[in-house]
Parts: C-alpha cells; sequence; structure tokens
C-alpha cells in the first residue's frame, strides 16, 4: 500500500488521538489548571478539613492494607498454587467487589456488619457498633481494595518456578526455608505491584465507604469524601485543591508500579 493508500488510515489514526485525549487528558488538564490556582487562597479551616481527611485517609488506608497483606498473602498463595474443587468460584468472588455498583457494595456491607445487619445486630447487642465508625471505612477499603492485591499476588506466585523450589528441597531446605528464600523473593514484584495498587484503591475508595460508613469530619471523612462533602457545601476551591492531592498520589502510584517492573501485569484475571 502507497503512501496515498494510507493517508485515510493516519487521518482517523489522527482523528481519534484527538477524541482519545479530549476525553482522557484535557479534564485532568483542566483540573491541574484551576485547582493550582487556589493553592495558597485556602483559610484556616479550610487547610484544617484538608488535613483532616488526608490524614484519615492515611491512617485508614495503611491500616487496611496490613490487614489484607497478612490475611491475603496466604489466600493468594493458595489461589496461585494449587488446583480444587471450587476454585474457579472462589475465583470469581475474587473479582466480584471490583466490579460490584458502589451502592451494592455499600448495601452489601450494610447488611453484614450494619446496626440491623446479619452480624451487626449481634455486635450492636453487645455494645459494638460498626457502620459509621471508622472501623467501617476500614472494612470498606479491605472490601474493594483486597481484589486488587489477591488478583497480582495469586498471578505472581503462580509464575514462580516449581524446579527451584524443588531444588532448594532436595538440597534439604524445609518448607518454611523454601517459601523464605525462593517462592517470596520470585514472586517479590508482583507482591510489591498489588500491594501499591491495593493501597492506592484504599485511598480512593468512595461509593460503598458512603453508604457504610458516612460522612463524618474527622471519623469517616476520608479525602473523596471531603471532595465531595466540600463541593456539596458550595466550597469548590478547597474540593479543587483536595482533588489535586488525590490525583497527584494516583499518578504517583501508578509511576511507582511501572517502576517495579512489568513482568507481573495488575490486576490479572487470567489465570
Amino acid at each position: 500500500m502507497g503512501r496515498t493508500g494510507q493517508r485515510p488510515i493516519l487521518l482517523i489514526a489522527v482523528a481519534s488521538s484527538v477524541l482519545v485525549a479530549l476525553a482522557l487528558f484535557f479534564p485532568l488538564v483542566a483540573l491541574i489548571d484551576r485547582a493550582s490556582s487556589h493553592i495558597g487562597t485556602l483559610n484556616a479551616q479550610e487547610r484544617q478539613t484538608a488535613r483532616d481527611a488526608i490524614r484519615l485517609s492515611a491512617e485508614t488506608s495503611l491500616i487496611s492494607l496490613a490487614v489484607i497483606l497478612v490475611a491475603g498473602t496466604p489466600f493468594a498463595y493458595l489461589l496461585g498454587r494449587h488446583r480444587f474443587r471450587g476454585r474457579a468460584l472462589l475465583d470469581t468472588l475474587v473479582d466480584l467487589p471490583m466490579i460490584l455498583p458502589p451502592a451494592v457494595a455499600g448495601l452489601a456491607l450494610l447488611m453484614a456488619f450494619g446496626r440491623r445487619g446479619v452480624l451487626g445486630e449481634y455486635l450492636n447487642d453487645i455494645g459494638i457498633q460498626i457502620g459509621f465508625s471508622t472501623s467501617a471505612v476500614i472494612i470498606a477499603q479491605i472490601f474493594v481494595a483486597s481484589p486488587f492485591y489477591l488478583r497480582s499476588a495469586a498471578a505472581a506466585f503462580s509464575h514462580v518456578p516449581h524446579i527451584q523450589e524443588e531444588a532448594a528441597s532436595d538440597l534439604g531446605a524445609g518448607p518454611v526455608a523454601v517459601l523464605r528464600t525462593i517462592t517470596l523473593p520470585s514472586a517479590r514484584s508482583g507482591l510489591l505491584a498489588g500491594a501499591v495498587l491495593c493501597w492506592a484503591r484504599a485511598v480512593g475508595e468512595f461509593g460503598a465507604t458512603i453508604m457504610f460508613a458516612g460522612n463524618l469530619p474527622r471519623t469517616t471523612q476520608t479525602l473523596p469524601l471531603a471532595i465531595y462533602g466540600r463541593f456539596e457545601a458550595g466550597d469548590l476551591n478547597t474540593s479543587l485543591v483536595m482533588a489535586l492531592i488525590l490525583l497527584v498520589s494516583s499518578g504517583l502510584v501508578l509511576l511507582s508500579v511501572r517502576g517495579i517492573g512489568t513482568r507481573v501485569r495488575v490486576p490479572a484475571t487470567e489465570e
């Protein structure tokens, strides 16, 4: 095909690139442009609102990540290294929170842990109330963010060469030593990438949190909820600055994941 024949294809490619840029990049550029002009204009109360939301987001997301790493790593190892009856169903259940509408996730958490929930009513009888508390924020973050780590970790464990583990066992290494010296180091990139994306998803969680935990300043108002709250209150300047903070942190997270390496794709949906 000559240059003349390629010209229509080139024009279509240029036109589609412009559309993609308008759809994906222009809104972000507009947000950065408007938000950057308001960074130094916030009063003391507005700055305090932003600080409280950032602090709560950092604390709850790090706690959520710690829980997911401790409880999720053995589970991901099971998914990645073993085949058993019911595994396909379990695999589907792991993916489900990633595609659930936020309203459905929030209602599910309320029905499980709310004051009239299946487990929540018993906890409420002994004086433990989870809904609309900081604990509810953490539970919501764990629910929506854990699949990002589990998927990545399971894929990483599945790619660890069995021959290396078998060789270590033949040389006398026990199961714990094999896990510590062969399996975990070999899966490290996938585990780290999954942890970073999991944390980022927890920081950005909004829908399930606002339904299950509410939007209470200094108690359940994380950064995404604070952005929504200030926007609803007509405080566009503060919401723009906080949105810029969240945008920059999300970009840094993606760059860090790219830097970790591309040997394991995250999140992976294939076995």
